[in-house]
């Protein structure tokens, strides 16, 4: 079976990095590897999109997705990674804010993770996220617009996503690659996935009020 062939990355695309804790984690890297794949199959669907014509109608200061959609997929290796960094990385007021929010997280609810109108796990966000972009128009009250207006959604490309899962898939004990392969052209990575937001996020508010307890500033 022919490799999947991969464009070079933009110049401006650059991947996420963590030396330390990728030397103390060897589940960041795969991650991290991952979500620069899926970013620049996002970048360049962006740029085809644009040169048919059409707008990007995401931008700073939406946060739409995060209120309206109540099913958003995420994998094991995401929430691992999800963990960590509001765990171990995110400060600040935003930190606090966070740990209130997770604890009252109801199954259902917006995304946990808006704070003040903006994702607080944005460099972590799972593939879910990154991939949804929506054209033209601006998501109206309530619209999901990947079922509202299909068209003005962009298509994940399919050999960046399935790069990716590719790249995850060691971390479940998958590490030969013609049966990541198989598992990722079978679609058998999605029977990992969870909904985002149906988890008990008050756990993991739990997991960083005991960091802060060992870790006093």
């Amino acid at each position: 079976m022919a490799k999947t062939r991969i464009n070079k990355p933009s110049a401006h695309l650059k991947r996420l990095a963590f030396p330390e804790d990728e030397q103390r984690h060897a589940w960041l890297s795969m991650l991290l590897d991952a979500y620069h794949i899926t970013d620049r199959g996002v970048a360049e669907g962006i740029a085809r999109m644009t040169r048919s014509g059409h707008r990007l109608a995401c931008a700073k200061g939406c946060a739409h997705c995060c209120i309206t959609h109540r099913s958003i997929p995420v994998y094991p290796l995401e929430l691992v990674g999800i963990t960590w960094y509001a765990t171990e990385k995110l400060d600040g007021p935003v930190r606090q804010v966070l740990k209130k929010a997770l604890q009252a997280h109801r199954s259902g609810d917006p995304c946990a993770f808006l704070v003040d109108g903006a994702c607080s796990i944005h460099p972590m966000r799972p593939m879910a996220c990154r991939q949804f972009n929506v054209f033209n128009t601006a998501c109206g009250p309530n619209e999901d617009a990947y079922y509202t207006r299909r068209g003005d959604v962009l298509t994940p490309n399919r050999r960046y996503a399935d790069e990716a899962f590719m790249k995850m898939l060691p971390f479940y004990g998958i590490k030969d690659r013609s049966e990541r392969r198989r598992l990722v052209k079978e679609g058998g990575q999605h029977s990992l996935a969870k909904d985002m937001q149906t988890l008990n996020w008050g756990s993991l508010a739990a997991k960083m009020l005991e960091f802060d307890l060992r870790n006093p500033v």
